[in-house]
């Protein structure tokens, strides 16, 4: 088996990729205050078709360099847009009928293995400060609290990681549904 070239593995140019209709979710960065976790974050919101990425509070915005190194590109072809208050964000796009989902460590929280999402939502993904986690505020308003079960001696995984296997499934069971109706 041969390895793919970088050339067979050109998807699409920013702007095509900018004219593919996007799936029904949003990812909302809490206070995040690593550069390359956003630039990160950006890159897999590209790959699974975010709708868009907030950024809210401390979160840094392109340009910057440590965001570009990771994102590679991402933060041109993904919609992004900065929110200064990420609880007030997470409070008005819960009016506008998105379903909050904060992924977090919390009692009562639902594996996300066990997650199955409903494609007829527009989810909301919450990911919070690498040190304290998201704002309990949010967590107070969310309609899910995910949570990855954690077996070995460490009690968290980097959040880009966890954001990045929330958004796998979160979008897993959406692309088959809008692949399905031909929506992309």
């Amino acid at each position: 088996m041969k390895k793919k070239s970088i050339a067979e593995l050109t998807n699409c140019s920013v702007e095509e990729y900018r004219k593919i209709p996007k799936l029904p979710f949003a990812i909302l960065l809490d206070n995040v205050r690593s550069m390359q976790n956003v630039g990160s974050i950006l890159r897999t919101a590209d790959a699974f078709l975010a709708e868009e990425v907030i950024m809210a509070g401390i979160t840094g915005i392109p340009p910057h360099k440590e965001i570009s190194k990771t994102a590679l590109g991402a933060e041109d072809s993904v919609n992004w847009r900065y929110a200064e208050n990420s609880v007030e964000e997470c409070r008005r796009m819960k009016e506008e009928g998105w379903t909050v989902g904060v992924l977090e460590q919390a009692h009562g929280s639902k594996d996300l293995m066990e997650f199955r999402p409903d494609d007829e939502k527009k989810y909301l993904l919450v990911v919070g400060n690498e040190v304290s986690g998201v704002d309990q505020r949010i967590v107070d308003m969310a309609d899910e609290i995910l949570e990855i079960p954690m077996h070995g001696v460490k009690h968290s995984l980097n959040v880009s990681v966890s954001a990045g296997m929330a958004i796998w499934k979160i979008t897993d069971s959406l692309q088959k549904k809008n692949m399905n109706n031909n929506k992309i």
